[in-house]
């Protein structure tokens, strides 16, 4: 045994937290720790315990970006919604963000790939401002306005969507005397978000290119 003065403590393992595409990398790590037996120090216990939980949550739950995960949630059946995609519809998506949006099937497919993404709770948001704008009953207005601050805005609200501070605090005070543009700077947020950073990677993923082979094939 090595005197008490020689004797230094080993490095703690790890560092910042995995981006949130790196799931699959950040589970095994994760599982590796607890078979090696590792003890985080004191403090961060419950931190890593939380985090290591909701990463082998996240492994479990995964979705592949695949084609299936598309016709899965199409509004209409399979075979019915792809006989009426045509593949000058389905190109047409990667004009503009907007162009998808406004597409049955497109959000549908957009949709399938937030969700492998675990980001769908940014669409939900937009989808539910929308709905709100639509709202024409004075009694009605208040309630949904906090219903959809509670679900998505609040902090550690269920399906939080990631804007600023300001942002969150600006649209708290709006949901205090609720008009039909209170959601206007948090919906107008969290489109720049998904069409910047989500819509490109979407129009990469493999639903996308499998659709579009999908209506080409049904053609030749």
């Amino acid at each position: 045994m090595l005197p008490a003065s020689l004797w230094h403590p080993p490095p703690v393992r790890g560092g910042p937290p995995s981006p949130r595409g790196d799931r699959l990398g950040l589970c095994c790590q994760s599982l590796s720790d607890h078979a090696v037996g590792t003890d985080p120090p004191a403090g961060r216990t419950g931190q890593r315990q939380n985090r290591g939980m909701r990463t082998r949550l996240g492994c479990l739950s995964h979705k592949s970006d695949s084609y299936n995960d598309f016709t899965a949630i199409l509004p209409d059946k399979p075979n019915r919604a792809l006989k009426r995609l045509s593949t000058e519809e389905a190109t047409r998506w990667a004009d503009s963000f907007d162009v998808l949006l406004s597409h049955k099937y497109g959000l549908a497919a957009f949709r399938a790939f937030l969700k492998t993404e675990f980001s769908e709770e940014n669409l939900e948001f937009w989808l539910a401002c929308e709905d709100f704008k639509k709202t024409r009953s004075a009694a009605k207005l208040a309630a949904k306005a906090q219903r959809i601050f509670e679900e998505f805005i609040d902090v550690q609200a269920p399906r939080e969507v990631n804007i600023d501070f300001q942002t969150r605090e600006l649209t708290r005070r709006n949901v205090q005397e609720p008009s039909l543009s209170c959601f206007d700077q948090a919906q107008g947020k969290v489109h720049s978000l998904m069409e910047k950073d989500s819509y490109p990677r979407f129009l990469r993923s493999k639903i996308y290119t499998d659709l579009l082979s999908q209506t080409q094939r049904r053609l030749s």
